[in-house]
């Protein structure tokens, strides 16, 4: 693969994405666009920028950041994140509101279903409400798998205890489909975290764990003041283990109350339910 092929395909991930791809990654590049190759009968990385830049195949870029972009994700990953969530639920509800919820970088479902099954599953013992569940990601192949509930033996063991995986998935051959009164709780998005505005209304708790970690400087701070803007008063952002807001922006400040998850810094409180609507 030639050095103005690995460029033009980084080029292409960060203007869509945000996401920067360091030159050494080539070969994680290389393996992830195998099979879209495979696919159009190319045979290198070259063949698909020829193919990229000479404007036939118009799908073709989108086709592309989907398969660089990084899915990696299980379900109920970083348990005591989750446990910390319902805390933060039934605080929030407090207010006497529906609870709203955003698992921004959703990737194929794992993380809102895993919200769906623990909200559910307190309804039913309790009695509580449900929150409402928004789920988005940038990529479209991602998000198809998502909303269809499917997943092979290996996902669906990751993270996912026989009794829940018994409870709210049923068997087709070698695959796990969520069953519908999983999903009808969850509503999906295609949103681009450094384009597109977040979704209606304002939320309590959202969840945008190890997508940062990906983004350049620039992008990163928009995602930021586009996460502090969807929070509602007293609302929660929850990132992935690895990240945080300190030296990253200055929209927000560690929480308090709840150890390891971020509130809006004191003078930048969220867009709030009345901005947000009026957005």
């Amino acid at each position: 693969m030639s050095a103005s092929a690995i460029n033009v395909l980084a080029a292409l991930l960060e203007v869509r994405t945000g996401q920067h791809t360091a030159s050494h990654r080539s070969t994680r590049m290389d393996a992830a666009l195998t099979p879209l190759m495979r696919a159009r009968g190319l045979d290198t990385l070259d063949d698909l920028v020829a193919r990229l830049l000479d404007g036939r195949d118009p799908a073709l870029a989108g086709h592309i950041v989907d398969a660089l972009v990084n899915q990696e994700t299980s379900f109920f990953r970083d348990t005591a994140v989750f446990d910390m969530m319902v805390e933060a639920v039934a605080a929030a509800e407090e207010q006497g509101r529906r609870v709203r919820i955003w698992s921004a970088g959703c990737s194929t479902g794992q993380e809102p279903l895993s919200l769906a099954m623990l909200f559910a599953e307190r309804q039913e013992a309790t009695g509580a409400p449900m929150p409402e569940i928004v789920a988005s990601d940038i990529s479209t192949a991602a998000l198809a798998r998502a909303r269809s509930g499917r997943f092979s033996q290996f996902e669906i063991q990751r993270g996912l205890p026989i009794r829940r995986m018994m409870r709210w998935f049923e068997g087709d051959g070698s695959e796990w489909i969520a069953r519908p009164e999983l999903l009808r709780h969850i509503a999906f998005r295609q949103i681009n975290l450094v384009a597109d505005r977040p979704p209606g209304g304002a939320f309590d708790l959202i969840l945008c764990r190890n997508v940062m970690l990906y983004l350049n400087p620039v992008p990163k701070a928009g995602a930021f003041d586009r996460l502090a803007h969807a929070l509602a008063p007293g609302g929660l952002l929850v990132l992935g283990a690895g990240e945080t807001v300190i030296g990253q922006t200055d929209r927000f400040e560690p929480s308090g109350r709840f150890r390891g998850f971020y509130q809006p810094a004191e003078g930048c409180s969220g867009g709030g339910r009345s901005a947000a609507k009026a957005a």
